[in-house]
């Protein structure tokens, strides 16, 4: 049986929502426009790239797939939410529960996964452009998509299922979504396989993965200071949208984690919720923003796309 949880436990309760009055229209309008600028925004440039064979090269490709992300996790989350707030009743399913985990924790294993990998894309192109087209191939790109995407969807799947056969002694989550965290507090049994599973891929992959991001900048920044002008003004054009991403989305996620390893019950619930969602919502605000407006090829593309239509 998967949902061995439904035994004891058949909804959770999202204790982390308060009640603000008519101010919840406002903050359902605000979201909605929200929502609809990430979607909009992303679409566009994934249609800019997709349909431009000039940007058919392996830096936008990895871009394409970072947006249809930011699509996919936006989505996981913003039309829950904005139930959730002209709702008087915040209780979700448990499967429902299960499936907003597993979205949410396959977006955020996927950004990283693949800003990691435009790292190491941008490596190559900047410290040996000479062997870049070899070893950036179109197959090798192909792979390595497939292997961020594929990934991920294992790992969140083997933590998913850590849990999903636990029973539980409580239904509270102190959040406005579901989070692994805090369903595996609320397990009676042991969560000793869990966190050990959860300490492992940390440290043999997270870290891994944050060392070879580290190792590609230092490389870089060599380059830079030690190459001529035009150099380092393109490695600082190209480099510069994908550092403040990163960047933005360590911040953001920081103070996910933050938020569930500690007492934060002295922190006002107002700032305690933009914290939590603030890594599902400036990051696909962002992304769109930095790339089409720091990549002069796409924005070149973007601004004659509005000129012809007028």
């Amino acid at each position: 049986m998967m949902w061995d949880v439904s035994a004891t436990v058949s909804h959770f309760t999202l204790s982390a929502y308060f009640d603000i009055g008519l101010f919840k229209y406002l903050v359902f309008l605000f979201l909605m426009c929200v929502y609809i600028v990430i979607i909009s925004s992303n679409v566009l440039l994934i249609v800019v790239i997709c349909v431009n064979r000039s940007l058919h090269e392996p830096m936008y490709m990895f871009l394409c797939s970072l947006f249809v992300n930011e699509l996919y996790g936006s989505t996981s989350l913003f039309p829950f939410l904005l139930v959730q707030i002209l709702s008087d009743v915040h209780t979700v399913s448990v499967p429902l529960c299960f499936l907003q985990i597993f979205c949410l924790y396959m977006y955020v294993n996927v950004e990283f996964y693949n800003l990691g990998v435009m790292s190491y894309d941008r490596y190559l192109a900047i410290c040996h452009p000479l062997h870049y087209n070899t070893q950036m191939s179109f197959n090798m790109v192909f792979r390595l998509t497939a292997l961020l995407w594929g990934l991920s969807v294992i790992v969140i799947v083997l933590m998913i299922t850590f849990n999903a056969n636990s029973e539980l002694c409580g239904n509270i989550i102190d959040r406005v979504f579901c989070a692994n965290y805090y369903v595996v507090k609320l397990s009676c049994s042991n969560a000793t396989a869990s966190n050990l599973y959860g300490l492992v891929y940390t440290f043999s992959v997270l870290f891994s993965l944050a060392a070879l991001i580290l190792y590609t900048y230092v490389k870089i920044l060599q380059v830079c200071f030690s190459g001529s002008k035009q150099t380092r003004q393109k490695a600082i054009s190209t480099c510069t949208p994908h550092l403040v991403s990163l960047l933005n989305f360590s911040f953001g996620s920081f103070f996910a984690v933050l938020q569930s390893r500690f007492d934060m019950s002295r922190v006002p619930n107002i700032l305690r919720i933009i914290l939590s969602i603030y890594f599902i919502t400036c990051q696909p605000l962002l992304n769109p923003l930095l790339y089409g407006l720091k990549l002069n090829k796409i924005r070149l593309i973007c601004r004659n796309l509005f000129i012809s239509q007028k």
